[in-house]
C-alpha cells in the first residue's frame, strides 16, 4: 500500500482498501474526517516548511491516537481520514483527539498552532453501512462544525454521526 511521503500515513487508495476490510470485520466501526483549521495561515505566514511540519505532526498524532484500534490516512492537503474498529464512546474519543490536535507544533524555536474540525460517523448507524456512506456522513458532520464559524463553534451530534471542534 502506498504511503504519503510527508506523514507516513496511507494515501487515499490504500486507506480505502484498509477501511473496507475493517468495516466488513467490525460492526462497531466509525469513520472520521479531519480538516485542519488555521493551516492556510501557518502556511502563508510561516512558509511551506512550517506547513509541512504541521502536516507531519498531525500524521504522527493521528497514527498514535489510532494505535491498534484503527488506521489513519491523508486525503490530501490538510485533510485526513480515520477508521476505528470500535467506536462506542465516540464523543469522548473525539474530545481526546481534538485536544491532541490542538497541541502546538514545535518548529524552529517557535510553536505553530492549528485547530481541527472533526466529523465522525458510526457505520452501523447508517442506512448503508459502507465506507462511502460513512465518509459522506462524517464529511457532512465536519462541515456542520466548520459552518458554525471559527468562534463559537460547538461539538455537534446527530444520529449516527458526531462532530467536534478542536480550534
Amino acid at each position: 500500500m502506498r504511503r504519503d511521503p510527508l506523514t507516513g500515513l496511507l494515501t487515499r487508495d490504500g486507506w480505502n482498501r484498509a477501511a473496507d476490510r475493517i468495516i466488513r470485520r467490525h460492526d462497531r466501526a466509525a469513520v472520521l474526517i479531519i480538516d485542519l483549521d488555521g493551516f492556510k495561515m501557518v502556511n502563508d505566514t510561516c512558509g511551506h516548511a512550517a506547513g509541512d511540519a504541521v502536516i507531519a505532526a498531525t500524521g504522527q498524532r493521528l497514527a498514535s491516537w489510532c494505535g491498534e484500534n484503527g488506521i489513519a490516512g491523508r486525503l490530501g492537503g490538510d485533510e485526513f481520514v480515520v477508521v476505528v474498529r470500535d467506536g462506542p464512546r465516540l464523543a469522548a474519543a473525539l474530545a481526546d483527539l481534538g485536544a491532541l490536535l490542538r497541541e502546538p507544533v514545535d518548529y524552529r524555536g517557535g510553536r505553530l498552532s492549528v485547530g481541527a474540525s472533526i466529523g465522525a460517523a458510526q457505520v452501523a448507524d447508517l442506512d448503508s453501512p459502507t465506507r462511502e456512506a460513512a465518509m459522506g456522513a462524517a464529511d457532512a458532520a465536519m462541515y456542520q462544525v466548520k459552518g458554525h464559524g471559527r468562534s463559537g463553534r460547538r461539538p455537534v451530534a446527530s444520529e449516527g454521526t458526531a462532530a467536534a471542534d478542536a480550534s
